[in-house]
């Protein structure tokens, strides 16, 4: 699970700096504890500063989840930068933002940050706590008949800022005026409880569990809490002793005072509830922390140490609580007879490494390999090597030209099997500066990153965790690589029929379509080069010639003209270029022209019309046309198994899934046309083959989930 924990330190980035500014603040030390802990318990975790940059920060690290997966969660340190209700910033944002956090709402933190309205709802209760009274101003008047002496401390601050004891009202007046001075804040006054202070922490929810009560015991000096003895710079050590010596009754009593409180005031997840014990032995409710002090050092961490949480134990259990909570008892991947279901394991293992499997492609993207750059293909070439090696592949000559077409296999082998067609080079050439990777909530941006990175990121997370849970050398798994896809699969596309012709199905990472929707049909492409030569000609010259441009422009309307849309079939100029001298007219002229098809049988006959529009004729220019490049359609099956397999695979799961058709062809249109093939099983991508390439960033964990969950459903034989 993603885990963000959010504190604050020592960022102050808001708009403005006035009011009441926090004086509260974790150690990094603890920080980097908790955040150890939690990665020991197998969750994703990053810390940030709770300032005003923490919304993007979140958008970044926590992705919109998918059916099933467990939501990251925030681990909530934060006390707030400034203001009276900065315990209630980070939790009310959360909130708008619906991120799941560990600990009271804020409702809760203003409740318990106001230490006159906590002892208000908890007198209401019929909760045992001092008599108190409240002074606005060192000059307020004393209306409440309270009995020296008697504490003072500020009425909406924490951790024992300005908490001292008054025996007669000079000394109160001073106090009052020390707390008005330094916090702007009224005063509470309280009857000072002679006796002992016992700290009880409270950890869960419905029901709430009360900790081992904890005695502090203060020996010489103040016999209360101070802030210097919490900082450690009063010059005493302030003994914690757990289990408070206590009877069994006065334990429960207390615990279950404690327990009263939390409930009364709405906490969540865990506090800690401050008492005195009179002479007598009888509790006072002194306040409530609503966040607990997670210090090493602190009363709550050494009672849960006593009933035996050490502090990575701790951690994770306060994450395991809030997460109940929010979505109810987290259940292992068990199979109703008990046993372990690898595909629930396979579900686990690919949300709660998010990071992992993005990092992934962020390797692949930084490792850019252009068509036109065989040093960079090199590279990447080098990498995948070594990748399929890990996952324990086997490369299959038969099926390998070692110049553009590679094919590996699991142990297994793919005769029979499932085979994933990856295109490894980003067609063209780079033109200007990289583009760099960088992640929005919803988009993943760099080069190539959709029109390679993506299906292949897919495809290797997939398979890494099934090799995790060791469910993937069995399995009829083969990987075709080729490096042409810029030069419309010139070279590789006879070793990739080959191949295919062991497959039972094929599957085409290449971008699909937002929604989960992958592509069942695909129209061919066929690119034709025309040369047109004529002699070169002055501008306003009288001859019956016409200059080689001239010549193009008034044949190229005729051109667009063989289109038919109602049957599929366009024909466009795709790239025009001339030359010429001087001042003269174009003499030269290379044009590309594209023709897209399903129906082979129009795309001749476009052929044919073509070269008679550009054959050689009396206005002196000559003409040639050659075909380029020829790629097939992809046409839909009547009987598509391997669809139906996906669509049940992907409504069992809860996973977006839907038919799209598309313009562009793919290698999927190599494939013999009895072999099943879906093409587009790559994350929906947006500016395709543009500077903007992006993918779908909740698509690439969706995909990697389908992926997998495919493989580990084999195709039946017939």
């Amino acid at each position: 699970m993603k885990i963000a924990i959010v504190y604050n330190r020592e960022s102050q980035a808001v708009i403005n700096l006035f009011g009441t500014l926090n004086r509260e603040k974790y150690g990094l030390g603890t920080i980097h504890k908790i955040r150890d802990a939690l990665k020991a318990g197998g969750h994703q975790v990053k810390t940030f500063e709770g300032d005003k940059n923490i919304i993007e920060k979140l958008e970044k690290f926590m992705p919109s989840v998918i059916s099933g997966e467990k939501p990251g969660l925030v681990f909530n340190l934060s006390y707030g930068i400034q203001g009276k209700g900065r315990y209630m910033h980070i939790p009310g944002i959360l909130e708008m933002l619906g991120i799941p956090y560990v600990g009271s709402g804020p409702e809760t933190h203003a409740i318990a940050l106001d230490k006159v309205v906590t002892k208000m709802i908890i007198a209401q209760k019929g909760l045992p706590t001092p008599k108190f009274m409240v002074l606005d101003r060192p000059d307020s008047p004393i209306i409440e008949n309270l009995k020296y002496p008697l504490i003072v401390k500020p009425k909406d601050e924490a951790v024992s800022f300005g908490l001292r004891i008054v025996n007669n009202e000079d000394e109160l007046r001073e106090g009052v005026q020390v707390i008005y001075d330094t916090f702007n804040a009224a005063t509470l006054v309280e009857e000072y409880i002679d006796g002992r202070e016992i700290n009880v922490g409270l950890l869960g929810n419905n029901p709430v569990t009360a900790l081992p009560p904890v005695e502090l015991s203060f020996g010489e000096g103040l016999q209360i809490y101070t802030y210097e003895d919490k900082k450690s710079t009063s010059g005493r050590t302030v003994e914690k002793i757990c289990p408070a010596p206590l009877t069994e009754e006065q334990t429960k009593h207390i615990q279950q005072l404690a327990i009263d409180t939390f409930n009364a005031l709405g906490c969540y997840d865990s506090a800690r509830v401050d008492f005195r014990l009179d002479k007598d032995g009888n509790p006072y409710i002194l306040e409530v922390n609503s966040m607990a002090s997670l210090g090493a050092n602190g009363s709550f961490v050494f009672a849960a140490e006593k009933m035996g949480l050490d502090y990575t134990a701790l951690a994770n259990k306060l994450i395991e609580v809030a997460y109940e909570r929010y979505f109810g008892p987290y259940l292992p991947p068990k199979t109703q007879d008990g046993e372990t279901n690898v595909a629930l394991q396979v579900f686990e293992t690919i949300t709660q490494k998010r990071d992992t499997i993005e990092e992934e492609l962020k390797q692949w993207v930084n490792l850019p390999s252009w068509t036109e750059d065989p040093v960079g293909m090199n590279a990447v070439l080098r990498k995948m090597d070594e990748r399929m090696k890990k996952l324990g592949m086997k490369l299959h000559e038969n099926y390998t030209n070692y110049r553009s077409a590679w094919t590996w296999s699991t142990k297994a082998g793919v005769k029979d099997g499932t085979l994933f067609v990856v295109a490894l080079d980003i067609p063209g050439n780079r033109t200007g500066f990289p583009i760099p990777f960088r992640k929005e909530q919803k988009w993943i941006y760099g080069e190539g990153v959709a029109s390679s990175r993506g299906g292949l990121a897919t495809l290797l997370s997939a398979m890494n965790a099934l090799k995790s849970l060791k469910a993937l050398d069995d399995k009829k798994v083969g990987v075709f690589f080729y490096t042409d896809e810029g030069r419309g699969m010139r070279y590789s596309s006879p070793t990739l029929i080959e191949a295919a012709k062991q497959a039972k199905q094929v599957i085409v990472m290449q971008p699909g379509f937002e929604g989960g929707k992958v592509v069942h049909q695909r129209r061919g492409t066929k690119k034709y080069a025309v040369i047109l030569e004529g002699n070169p000609i002055r501008v306003g010259s009288h001859s019956k010639q016409v200059d080689a441009l001239s010549f193009f422009l008034e044949q190229s309307e005729k051109l667009q003209n063989l289109s038919k849309p109602e049957e599929k079939l366009t024909v466009a100029v795709y790239d025009v270029q001339s030359e010429r001298y001087s001042v003269l007219l174009p003499h030269r002229l290379r044009a590309t022209v594209i023709v897209t098809y399903l129906d082979d049988k129009l795309s001749i006959d476009v052929e044919k019309k073509m070269r008679d529009l550009f054959k050689n004729n009396p206005k002196g220019i000559r003409a040639y046309v050659e075909r380029l490049e020829e790629r097939p359609p992809l046409i839909p099956k009547e009987d598509h198994s391997l669809l139906e397999t996906i669509q049940k695979l992907a409504a069992t799961w809860q996973l977006p899934f839907g038919l799209e058709s598309s313009l562009l062809a793919t290698a999927a249109g190599e494939i013999p046309g009895h072999i099943p093939v879906v093409c587009g099983f790559g994350p929906a991508s947006r500016g395709l083959y543009t500077p903007h390439e992006a993918i779908s960033r909740s698509e690439l964990v969706q995909r990697t989930l389908l992926t997998a969950f495919l493989l580990l459903n084999e195709p039946e034989l017939k």
